[in-house]
């Protein structure tokens, strides 16, 4: 950690404590005596205890959920290790706010949050424009896109902490207005990219086993985008989480590490969505070991290092539909399961309870 943390920061580290162990006793206790076959629930027990834990009850109610969404632009994009060009995150996140006849947005993420009763917040942590004045939208921005990683650090360390506390303060907005499942999502073209130096780097592994094709980018271009991040990561030796994250991260990359501190700090559960959002997390779990407890995988994405970071953060992926989008979008999928894991533990009723003769 470095030594010139700001103060609020490092209050918001120290504030994220482990899980309950003893509600996640008495948790496995009641799913032992709940009126099914032991593990016929399979994973959906395992599940219902870890959230027994995060909300320090064996009858644990998560209700609300929430998206939230950080939008930034990166300097790397002008190396090319994009199929789509920077100004698509400006119209992205016009699309998140626009009106349309199903309701606000017009993006995946605003569908799916729909269609699981889920609210959508959008923030614009660094976008590379001037984005038009509208009430939904969260300013957070300090600059309009990061600098380019591949010549020189991507942020600030004041950038950087700017952005931590502005995710931060998003998510409790989020759990004042009721969520209880936050869901941190992104949009920024390129982002990929970062992500990999990051996951590379904090792994000890090679970029070339955790970069993918991020919008679908050729074999060419990810052999130049594998190229791109070498040249990042020789650029600096930086192993400091925070110090890492300013030197190959992003501005949505902050502010989602933010998201996940603050939720954990306020003992709510973090649905992980994909490879950006992991990217987050590794620099996370490395600040807060504790972190860890209030993460939940929502599926494994189709992005190369997705598996190498659950399998460090510990973490076993609800589904693998191949998704690669961000946006939270798989998060929001994942929001119904941990929903229903919760409600087993709260609502079915123990053999004793409901008169039912247990088996031997």
């Amino acid at each position: 950690m470095t030594a010139d943390l700001p103060a609020d920061l490092d209050a918001l580290i120290q504030a994220v404590h482990p899980a309950d162990q003893a509600a996640m006793g008495r948790a496995r206790a009641r799913q032992a005596q709940l009126t099914k076959p032991p593990g016929a629930l399979g994973e959906l027990e395992a599940l219902s205890i870890r959230l027994a834990g995060v909300f320090g009850t064996e009858r644990p109610h998560p209700r609300g959920v929430a998206v939230l969404v950080a939008a930034g632009d990166h300097g790397v994009a002008a190396q090319g290790v994009s199929a789509y060009p920077p100004e698509v995150t400006p119209a992205m996140v016009a699309n998140f706010l626009a009106d349309t006849p199903h309701g606000p947005g017009g993006a995946a993420v605003n569908a799916l949050a729909r269609s699981v009763g889920a609210r959508v917040y959008v923030m614009d942590a660094g976008v590379n424009a001037e984005l038009p004045v509208h009430p939904a939208l969260h300013r957070a921005a300090r600059r309009q896109g990061t600098r380019d990683l591949s010549r020189e650090a991507a942020m600030t360390p004041q950038e950087t902490a700017a952005l931590v506390l502005a995710g931060a303060a998003l998510a409790r907005r989020a759990i004042e207005d009721g969520a209880d499942l936050l869901v941190p999502g992104e949009m920024g073209i390129g982002n990929t990219t970062p992500a990999a130096a990051l996951t590379a780097r904090l792994l000890e592994l090679d970029p070339q086993a955790v970069t993918g094709r991020g919008t679908g980018v050729d074999d060419e271009r990810l052999a130049h985008k594998v190229a791109v991040i070498r040249t990042a990561l020789a650029r600096s030796d930086a192993a400091d989480p925070l110090t890492v994250l300013a030197e190959f991260g992003g501005y949505e990359i902050a502010a989602m590490l933010g998201m996940m501190l603050q939720a954990a700090a306020l003992r709510r559960a973090v649905v992980l969505d994909g490879f950006v959002e992991g990217s987050a997390a590794l620099i996370g779990v490395a600040l807060a070991p504790a972190l860890r407890d209030f993460l939940f995988a929502a599926g494994q994405c189709a992005e190369a290092g997705h598996g190498a970071q659950l399998a460090h953060l510990g973490l076993k992926p609800l589904f693998s539909l191949g998704l690669r989008l961000g946006e939270g979008t798989g998060g929001v999928l994942a929001a119904p399961l941990l929903l229903g894991a919760a409600a087993t533990l709260r609502e079915m009723r123990t053999f004793e309870e409901a008169a039912v003769p247990a088996g031997a």
